[in-house]
């Protein structure tokens, strides 16, 4: 590692810590020029235990021996010249606008982002995120969908970044656990069609979680998907779909999915945020296997 002292946060070498835009981070045109920035010890482990690259890290200067291994597996794996920009605490709550825990960022690579059919082609469960747009939501539902063995996550074209450091930091880093890709990439005129059409070609029945008059209930689709598969309701290949806050899902995606489910609920509450309603799903269609 290359260990460099800074003292202000107008050096150059900082300028994907402290200038460039999510978006300019995420490089649409050049994907594999893309960066994205995972804060704290736990998370940054989970990237590089996910083979992730680093490409610079920025740390509290009290906190450097706490990150020896870290900085040892990247010597080996990545080269003795991946820089570590050394600051006090002072300077990186000044960037942050809160204390970081143990007071450590880096900036890491992106992939390139695999086919929807890459990562479906064993996957018996997944969630599809629907234009939701807050980040917190993204990183708890990414946490919920890795403790709860949902097989995979896709994201629609106009869906929030996954890799957003705020959601990453809720996360956990679960994101680098669980399989994920955008359905569609970045066209937002393939969803709902074709992607749910895909979806329907791969296998899935596609599941609108709505309240609608038409709605079953989520014990419903439990059953049905624990059911022998001799069982004509049987569901074998499940996709549920989460629709963004406020709003929910569109409304040509609960006319075309297969089926639509609501979550059964007491004294007059109609819904629930949708981290919360997509841990409840999860849980309850999660595989006999995981109980």
């Amino acid at each position: 590692m290359q260990f460099i002292k800074i003292s202000t946060l107008d050096d150059p070498r900082l300028k994907a810590y402290v200038s460039l835009t999510e978006l300019q981070l995420r490089n649409r045109l050049e994907p594999s020029k893309g960066i994205f920035i995972a804060e704290q010890p736990k998370v940054i482990d989970r990237a590089l235990d996910a083979h992730v690259q680093p490409l610079s890290f920025l740390i509290e200067a009290k906190w450097i021996d706490t990150m020896a291994s870290e900085f040892s597996y990247v010597d080996h794996v990545w080269g003795p010249d991946v820089p570590v920009f050394i600051g006090n605490e002072q300077l990186l709550t000044q960037l942050t606008g809160y204390r970081l825990n143990r007071g450590a960022l880096c900036a890491m690579r992106r992939w390139k982002l695999p086919s929807v059919e890459e990562i479906c082609v064993h996957a018996r469960r997944i969630a599809v995120l629907e234009n939701i747009v807050n980040h917190e939501n993204i990183g708890a539902i990414m946490r919920s969908a890795a403790a709860l063995d949902v097989d995979a996550v896709l994201v629609t074209p106009s869906c929030a970044d996954p890799l957003y450091r705020r959601a990453v930091r809720v996360s956990m880093g679960t994101c680098f656990q669980v399989p994920w890709t955008r359905i569609g990439g970045d066209n937002r005129h393939t969803w709902p069609h074709p992607g749910l059409d895909r979806l329907e070609s791969l296998g899935f029945t596609t599941v609108a979680m709505a309240l609608t008059d038409d709605s079953i209930g989520l014990d419903e689709l439990s059953d049905r998907t624990h059911s022998p598969a001799t069982d004509p309701s049987h569901i074998d290949k499940l996709a549920l779909i989460f629709g963004t806050e406020g709003t929910g899902l569109l409304k040509s995606t609960i006319r075309d999915a297969d089926i639509t489910v609501k979550i059964p609920m007491s004294h007059n509450v109609d819904s629930l945020n949708v981290a919360a309603s997509s841990a409840v799903a999860f849980w309850a269609t999660r595989p006999h296997t995981a109980r």
